[in-house]
């Protein structure tokens, strides 16, 4: 179980930004539109180029290969690729669990990619980063296209997922009553920095 750890990171608007997540931990980044939330997550992910440095455990960005880096410290982007026909063609491994506990039927594998929702499509590439077995995740609001029950469905299940496995998660998300129910440690974006919020939930 590794932490995943942000060292003077500068991207856009933001200068500077040091965070840790540790193994297990929900941290949630909320903030203005524009402020750099989504560029921030492409950063920690080596997706966008930026100053500073992130390790997840003893590894260190500067330190590895591109690839190996974006499979261990894995970003599910707002609007995720979609590159086969059949949904089933984009997972090569195994589920990280089910499909139920997602609000999903087995049968949507068997789908074509261009029968799926828009909400179907944010929860099976939650899963499909999450079968690729990552180090940390980054999510860019994954359920802004759920309904309410479907919402908190999620939010559980990636609750539970990340404390059994210890995986440290850095969760962009808008809205407060959300932040309060799944994030550990809440920072929002002010200028060039992160301030923290306090949290609810411990």
């Amino acid at each position: 179980m590794d932490a995943l750890v942000i060292e003077d990171l500068t991207v856009g608007p933001l200068r500077k930004v040091s965070l840790t997540v540790q193994p297990g931990e929900i941290v949630c980044l909320s903030g203005p539109s524009g402020s750099g939330k989504s560029r921030l997550l492409r950063a920690v992910a080596d997706l966008e180029a930026h100053g500073g440095d992130a390790l997840i455990g003893h590894d260190r960005q500067s330190g590895v290969a591109a690839h190996h880096w974006r499979g261990w410290v894995m970003l599910v982007p707002a609007e995720s690729a979609w590159w086969a026909e059949t949904v089933a063609a984009h997972f090569v491994e195994p589920l990280p669990g089910s499909l139920d506990g997602f609000g999903l039927s087995d049968s949507v594998l068997a789908w074509e990619v261009s029968r799926l929702s828009s909400g179907e499509k944010q929860r099976l590439a939650v899963l499909r980063a999450l079968s690729l077995m990552p180090r940390a995740l980054l999510l860019d609001e994954p359920t802004a296209n759920l309904d309410g029950d479907t919402t908190r469905r999620v939010e559980t299940w990636l609750r539970d997922y990340a404390g059994r496995m210890g995986i440290p998660v850095l969760w962009v998300a808008h809205d407060p009553a959300q932040i309060e129910r799944v994030a550990h440690r809440h920072f929002t974006i002010r200028g060039e920095a992160l301030r923290e919020i306090p949290c609810r939930v411990a």
